[in-house]
């Protein structure tokens, strides 16, 4: 809408006022005076940055505000700066507080859409003033504001330029009829909250500002002022067309476009050429056998297009990127190129521990590059537009994404989880229909040339109605190359022609399978799953498992890539990563906003670990002959990659190999491995290794990463007893309170007024600092508490603090001394668990628990045996299953091998201290010092669980951030027989599922041994 009427504070709540003045959205592609420059993708010299330094005020409210800042006359001189592009609430003005669904002014105002808060609304003032670039002047002049959050007016030298909202899509003005000659001013009063807040409820920090870059521009005499470049297939994927609309500014009769199109070799292959009509050209070109694209090979064609005058001189080059697909729905399967389509995807909010969403191009990199290094090939852009350079690394490397517009009105219908949409908006209200489609247009106009998108989608979490459906009518009005996605149908079916999938949030295994069963209209996508808050992502496989059970599941987007947790220095000045609460904001969801896959700090999560393994399009089955290579890429063989095997003796290698296998999409072969025949001869436990790596180095990765891995572990026969018998003399002493057995340089010592193990003690040098005791409580999981484990469990807490040793048994024999512990506890009065000693002559220590189970006693966490040793002893060196920390139902990406970290290490960055570190298939464990002095742990028998961790469960328990943990004084060591799994399905009432818990109604039983190392 334009107007020259004066602006005024009403705007911020009239839902008809969301753009005044603003140019209309177009195409994000660039342009330059000459071909050179435009091959060359140098910086556009059309554009003026104004990033940096600007003048600031904040106001906690209109009231408050400086509202004659705006002109000429007004001194701006002694206020503070401010960074463009930033956060207010980062750069020292009020606080950033974190909400996930309810408004953040909940309980302090009580309001309803299109109202506001009217006693905090923040005011960010800004001024900047600047002289017209010499190659611009005598031109026009735009500026573009590219995210300001969440409604702003500008004025230029004293004038009023305009008004917008939508905080995720540029909003852009005209300047030209207000600039004068020197130094000109321009103006920017920004708002936190608008009726456009009320269509923002995301999951995120609550910010404001001027937070994505500003710059002026101008165009030349004859400007392209969008494009819709449109590269199309025909049914035989053979025959291309590219198809390009032009709307222009100030053409003149005589004038004309020349297009050059180039394929990835850098080869002409066609152009065309078409006159002007008007303020219109059109042109299209056919391509025979066009290389496809798509995120297994993201090939990409060259466009020049170039605007001549009447005279015949070129004065405007557009250099774009074009991208042949045919992506479509076929007899209800989405696919692309011909093939069903599954995505392996994940959810990613635009984060910066340190600057929140105002992210760099450093940190896209570094995002696009770790998605394929881990074999994920989609992302949902959640919940908001991104940057536009996020959508060209998409293209340029290949990945799949559904584009999200900035919609989300949460706590409008859904309150303490239940569903209650009495005053839902946008739902069926016409009022709010064309603040909606705005962002949809805005969205729509800016990204509709990225071949890397696949899906429009019509917001998050807004329930459902007329006005959402509108969108999706919008959508498919102007855009017959893509699908269309909600979610929020799933509230109200009467609007499900909204969606073209059927698309869930943290719907269970059994849940989507009851779906794809019962006979479905559309096919299935989870645009959420797998909440990976804290320690989680337990189970993932029940879900990938479905891509080959079932045609219509079409994979599903992780929640969600990155930990939304800011930088903030403790009270001793020290820096920790801070989420909700932590600034004084409320009301504030806490912890909730800690779910990625990769920390705050872009370091990856163990969790990667699992998503890297069951999201990988080759699977490598091994056994002990070979390996049988299945490759579930669409489009590309595997002759990118070449197959390393290795054999592995208890956890050390011995011999490897390589070879080239080339299997073709959608194929399998079987690749039968030679090994020496003597190597399979030796004694011990043998595993094999199988990997793809990387031929050469691609954009993402160098030579020789990993994309696939498999393994095979052969079967080893059991030692019955694994102690050599010693010639070495040792003697007991029974005393009145402990027992000592003692030989030439060792003491162990129980105490039967403790009633456990005491000491342990290698050439006069003790290992335990705390006494071995019967583990039932792990640090609760995020997870855990989502499912109410300490209301439920707590008694495992206590059971773990407290016992009574109600026997001790001492058996001497020949080659050994055994003392037996028997527990009882008040949990339940039938349960009892039984300690066994064993200490032979060279001073090993054979260990034997049992747990004796009994009825009504809740779920059991884990049973496990933890005790101390000295802080030194810190250095780990496990033959386990890892190298990452692994759980029973996180294990599939786990590989069995000898690895090594400290116990500092060993716990996990999760934001809530809760349990971490884990390994399953534990066949021992080395606990030493820098010197290499220490004790090892090895299972007997079957394989056991282990943690190595500075602290106690208990006091992870009982710390909700890493500064609040105590010095570190002790490495506890903890072995379990089992552990329950982390779960993920949810992370609010999920539980882990039946197979990976402990029953404590049934018996178990764990044993492992513990040595001296080089002492």
């Amino acid at each position: 809408m334009t107007t020259n009427l004066n602006p005024t504070t009403n705007w911020l709540t009239d839902v008809n006022v969301f753009a005044v003045n603003r140019l209309p959205a177009h195409s994000d592609h660039f342009y330059y005076e000459t071909l050179a420059e435009a091959k060359s993708a140098s910086s556009m010299k059309m554009r003026y940055d104004l990033n940096g330094q600007w003048k600031f005020h904040y106001a906690i409210n209109p009231v408050n505000r400086p509202e004659s800042f705006y002109q000429e006359s007004f001194d701006c001189a002694g206020w503070g700066d401010i960074r463009v592009p930033g956060h207010i609430q980062l750069q020292g003005h009020g606080k950033p507080q974190y909400a996930n669904t309810m408004y953040p002014w909940d309980g302090h105002n009580d309001i309803r859409p299109p109202e506001i808060p009217t006693d905090h609304n923040p005011v960010g003032s800004y001024v900047k003033y600047f002289n017209v670039p010499e190659n611009m002047q005598e031109k026009p002049l735009f500026i573009s504001f590219q995210g300001v959050e969440s409604a702003f007016y500008v004025w230029l030298n004293g004038q009023f330029i305009g008004y917008s909202e939508d905080s995720f899509t540029p909003a852009e003005f005209e300047l030209t009829p207000f600039l004068k000659q020197g130094e000109n001013k321009l103006a920017v009063e920004v708002y936190q909250r608008s009726t456009g807040s009320w269509l923002e409820d995301q999951d995120f920090w609550r910010f404001s500002g001027i937070f994505r870059d500003v710059y002026l521009y101008t165009v030349p005499e004859i400007h392209v002022y969008d494009a819709n470049v449109k590269a199309t297939l025909d049914e035989t994927f053979t025959n291309g067309t590219l198809k390009a609309d032009l709307k222009l500014l100030s053409a003149n009769s005589g004038s004309k476009v020349v297009a050059e199109l180039f394929d990835h070799r850098g080869n002409l292959i066609e152009s065309a050429t078409a006159s002007i009509e008007g303020e219109e050209s059109s042109f299209s070109m056919t391509v025979n056998k066009p290389k496809l694209w798509s995120a297994e090979e993201p090939t990409l064609y060259q466009l020049y297009i170039q605007l001549f005058n009447e005279s015949g001189e070129l004065v405007e080059v557009i250099p774009q990127k074009v991208g042949f697909r045919r992506f479509e729905m076929v007899d209800k399967i989405m696919k692309l190129n011909g093939e069903r389509i599954v995505f392996k995807g994940v959810n990613r909010h635009e984060f910066n521990c340190r600057s929140g969403r105002t992210i760099t191009k450093e940190d896209m990199l570094w995002d696009i590059k770790t998605l394929k290094q881990n074999n994920i090939n989609a992302v949902r852009t959640s919940h908001y537009p991104n940057q536009s350079y996020w959508y060209e690394l998409c293209d340029e490397y290949g990945i799949y994404v559904i584009d999200e517009m900035n919609l989300e009105t949460h706590g409008s219908w859904q309150k303490m989880g239940a569903v209650e949409p009495s005053w839902n908006i946008p739902g069926n209200k016409p009022e709010w229909q064309d603040i909606v489609l705005d962002r949809a247009i805005s969205m729509f106009e800016r990204d509709k040339n990225h071949p890397s998108i696949l899906i429009w989608s019509c917001g998050n979490e807004s329930y459902a109605g007329e006005v959402i459906l509108n969108v999706t009518k919008y959508f498919k009005s102007v855009d017959d190359s893509r699908l269309v996605h909600y979610e929020g149908v799933f509230y109200d079916r009467n609007y499900n022609d909204t969606s073209d999938m059927e698309s869930r949030m943290y719907a269970k295994p059994a849940d989507i399978e009851k779906y794809l069963n019962d006979d479905p209209e559309k096919p299935y996508l989870s645009c959420e799953y797998m909440h990976a808050m804290g320690n989680s992502l337990g189970g993932m496989n029940y879900y990938t498992e479905l891509e080959d059970k079932y045609p219509m599941y079409q994979g599903g987007f992780i929640w969600d890539y990155i930990d939304q947790s800011l930088i903030k220095e403790d009270r001793y000045g020290k820096e920790f990563l801070a989420y909700g609460g932590d600034f004084e904001d409320r009301p504030t969801d806490y912890g909730f906003c800690t779910n990625g896959i990769v920390y705050a700090n872009r370091e990856v999560s163990p969790k990667m670990q699992e998503v890297k393994f069951l999201y990988q399009n080759v699977k490598l089955n091994v056994d002990q002959s070979g390996v049988t290579i299945t490759n579930d890429n669409l489009f590309i063989d595997t002759s990118d990659y070449y197959l390393e095997y290795k054999l592995l003796l208890d956890g050390k290698e011995i011999y490897q190999n390589r070879s080239n296998v080339v299997v073709q999409p959608q194929s399998k072969e079987v690749v039968e491995f030679v090994l020496p025949e003597k190597v399979l001869q030796n004694s011990g436990e043998f595993c094999l290794h199988a990997a793809l790596k990387l031929q050469e180095n691609t954009l993402w990765a160098q030579s020789g990463h990993e994309v696939a891995f498999g393994q095979y572990i052969m079967e080893k026969q059991k030692v019955e007893n694994p102690i050599a018998p010693s010639s070495e003399q040792f003697r007991v002493v029974e005393g009145d309170v402990n027992i000592g057995v003692h030989g030439r340089d060792f003491t162990i010592m129980f105490s039967k007024q403790v009633g456990s193990l005491v000491s342990v003690n290698y050439s006069g040098k003790e290992m335990i600092a705390y006494p071995p005791a019967p583990l039932f409580w792990r640090a609760t999981t995020d997870n855990d508490r989502g499912f109410a484990q300490t209301f439920n469990s707590g008694s495992w807490y206590a059971a773990s603090l407290a016992r009574k040793c109600t026997n001790i048994e001492l058996k001497q024999e020949a080659n050994q001394v055994q003392v037996i512990f028997t527990y009882k506890f008040s949990v339940s009065e039938k349960l009892e668990v039984k300690t066994n000693y064993s200490v032979t002559s060279d001073g090993s220590i054979h260990v034997k628990s049992s747990y004796y189970g009994a009825e009504e006693l809740p779920q059991l966490p884990i049973f496990a045996l933890s005790f101390k040793v000295p802080a030194k002893y810190d250095q780990l060196e496990w033959y386990a299953m890892g190298p990452e920390e692994n759980y029973s139902d996180r294990s599939m990406g786990a590989r069995l091998g000898i690895f090594k970290n400290t116990a500092t290490d060993n716990l996990s960055g999760y934001l809530n201290p809760q349990e971490s570190g884990n390994r399953t298939g534990v066949r021992q464990l080395s606990v030493t010092s820098k010197y290499g002095d220490g004790i090892k742990v090895s299972s007997v028998g079957d394989p056991v669980e282990c943690n190595v961790s500075p602290y106690t469960a208990f006091e992870l328990e009982n710390a909700t951030h890493h500064y609040e943990l105590p010095n570190v004084h002790y490495t506890v060591i903890t072995v379990a027989g089992k552990q329950m799994g982390v779960g993920g399905d949810d992370s609010w009432g999920a539980p882990v599922h039946d197979e990976h818990l402990l029953k404590a109604n049934e018996d178990i039983e764990f044993e492992f041994l513990i040595q001296r190392v080089n002492c």
